[in-house]
């Protein structure tokens, strides 16, 4: 069986020495022994858990639940790796769904080619709202992170689908009273600002804070930014603009 020094498991897995430290200080991953030089030592059943660890990280676990999943008495490694490879087969779908909408969008924006609203924002999976809403979490109140999380994989698939129809239908709509020449502060708009509202509940109850700094976001933050630039240019602004006076009085 190949044995594995800190230095060697941690080039060998693309990770520093302190995160094997840490792992051992929390008994996450520990050493298989300690040699007569007094390195410790791993072994390839090491090996194997810390890709265990590397593999629920990557899927948006914390070290404490990933402890819990492997510590339980009918852990099955053969059974997590399938469960890994179906995660990672759908990233593929979707990475290759992203793809062949980036490149629609590029024929549309070259006038090449016509998008449906629809279409533009076909390929942002439920991974892509679930990261947007954790970005305002994170800049105000990491702990509804957690509780986000469990709120929205309690949902069934039907049910997460519908609430990410409901949330492109709320920004298509506001696209609409735009290019037809529509005041942020017009009654219209606002509505549509009480429906993107109720949307955000889906994933956590934000704060009047929170949505005057997801409006800013818009505006503000390149990733955002290029998704609503890719409806329309003005887009972004428009939505920080309209959220600022939905907010006004609030905050």
């Amino acid at each position: 069986m190949q044995r594995y020094t800190v230095k060697q498991l941690a080039d060998l897995a693309g990770v520093s020495r302190r995160t094997l430290h840490h792992y051992d200080e929390i008994g996450l991953l520990k050493p298989m022994g300690q040699g007569s030089n007094r390195y410790r030592y791993y072994n390839d059943d090491s090996a194997l858990r810390l890709q265990q660890i590397l593999f629920y990280k990557e899927l948006g676990l914390s070290l404490a639940e990933i402890q819990e999943i492997l510590e339980q008495p009918d852990f099955d490694i053969l059974q997590a790796l399938q469960a890994h490879k179906s995660e990672l087969q759908k990233g593929v779908v979707r990475l290759n769904r992203l793809i062949a909408t980036v490149d629609k969008t590029i024929l549309h924006v070259k006038g090449e080619e016509k998008m449906s609203n629809h279409e533009i924002f076909s390929g942002f999976s439920e991974e892509q709202q679930e990261e947007y809403a954790q970005q305002a979490r994170e800049r105000w109140d990491p702990k509804l992170v957690d509780q986000s999380m469990k709120l929205w994989k309690s949902y069934s698939p039907e049910k997460k689908q519908q609430v990410l129809d409901e949330g492109q239908a709320v920004y298509v709509d506001i696209l609409a009273l735009m290019k037809k020449g529509e005041d942020p502060s017009s009654p219209d708009v606002q509505a549509c600002l009480v429906r993107w509202h109720k949307h955000m509940r889906y994933f956590y109850e934000p704060s009047w804070v929170i949505l005057r700094g997801l409006g800013q976001g818009y505006a503000q933050d390149p990733q955002f930014r290029a998704t609503f630039e890719k409806m329309h240019p003005d887009l972004p602004d428009y939505l920080t603009a309209a959220i600022q006076i939905y907010t006004n009085g609030k905050v």
